[in-house]
């Protein structure tokens, strides 16, 4: 695939703002099934390339890009969709905030880049759903945590005979929450169940011991059913746990650290992890115990089980069958 032309793409909830790279020709669409149309016959009609010799370039804005995304699949156009963060640090300095300027940087960026970028690949349908029921639960829980906590409160400095319309809408919201959080994970039960592939990857990586539900949906989801990621120690840096050198000349000697450029839900759910096997996984509780009695940091420790813990989701994956406790035939 060798890109000749690149186009720019600034996406809004409404309208999108597209230039041509070589030309800094622009306008802008609607972003309705029409507008998305018109952008294709305008792209096509203003551009002196092949439609495999184009690359269109984009922002992650979750909802209002998935439209664009999957039109553009339909269609059979190369396209990247960019992290925000990425696009703005490639920008340089800037001041304000003007779509036309972001639509002409990240044309730029993805001509600078073609060489070694490659197009992005739409998840399944069944990928995309199970993202927006995570997403979805996890707001449920969060306003569960939030009523909760405010029940706590009032239990403590408050009297039930003098609130009584206080603590049961509290408690009507806490019961219609966790009742709407068990209907979405019975939804990913059936989602796993009516899939044979889905449920190979979710079994093998629960097989391994600390790694719960959640935590394997995620993996499905995030690594688009473990296709996006060549190796497990590329996903660390994704997910915020890969340890860093922080040092350059005599004057910075810092130590090794994480970045905190991360996704911050997949690094929670690790670190949640790591501290289950702790408890419940034998091996990964005396390896915790020797490093600490050595003088480890326990965070260094911690952080080395998280890794240990994705490389065996990877491990199990890849090769197709369940994870085996070695350590246990060892005692």
């Amino acid at each position: 695939m060798k890109i000749k032309e690149t186009i720019g793409i600034d996406l809004g909830k409404e309208i999108l703002e597209a230039r041509i790279n070589s030309s800094q020709l622009a306008d802008e669409f609607e972003n309705t099934s029409a507008g998305l149309k018109q952008l294709e016959q305008w792209v096509m009609k203003n551009v002196t390339c092949s439609k495999e010799e184009l690359l269109l370039a984009f922002e992650h804005t979750g909802l209002y890009s998935y439209p664009l995304s999957a039109y553009l699949t339909e269609k059979g156009f190369y396209y990247i969709v960019i992290p925000g963060l990425e696009v703005r640090r490639s920008m340089g300095l800037s001041r304000g905030k003007d779509d036309k300027i972001d639509a002409r940087k990240i044309a730029l960026y993805a001509y600078r880049k073609r060489e070694e970028i490659k197009p992005y690949e739409l998840p399944s349908k069944k990928i995309i759903e199970i993202k927006r029921l995570l997403s979805l639960r996890d707001k449920l829980v969060k306003q569960r945590a939030g009523y909760e906590g405010i029940l706590k409160e009032n239990k403590i400095f408050l009297k039930r005979k003098d609130n009584p319309v206080l603590f049961e809408v509290h408690e009507k919201m806490i019961k219609e929450l966790c009742k709407q959080i068990e209907k979405v994970e019975k939804e990913f039960d059936k989602f796993i169940e009516n899939d044979n592939q889905l449920k190979k990857m979710y079994d093998l990586i629960i097989s391994i011991k600390g790694i719960g539900p959640q935590t394997a949906l995620f993996m499905i989801a995030f690594t688009n059913g473990f296709t996006l990621f060549e190796t497990w120690r590329k996903f660390a840096c994704y997910s915020g746990i890969a340890p860093f050198p922080n040092k350059s000349g005599i004057s910075i000697r810092g130590s090794t650290k994480v970045s905190h450029l991360a996704n911050k839900k997949m690094k929670t759910l690790f670190d949640l992890c790591a501290k289950s096997s702790i408890q419940f996984n034998h091996e990964m509780k005396i390896y915790y115990e020797r490093r600490i009695a050595e003088g480890k940091s326990k965070m260094s420790t911690l952080n080395i089980i998280r890794n240990k813990l994705l490389a065996r989701i990877f491990a199990v994956v890849n090769r197709g069958t369940p994870y085996v406790n070695t350590f246990g035939f060892a005692n």
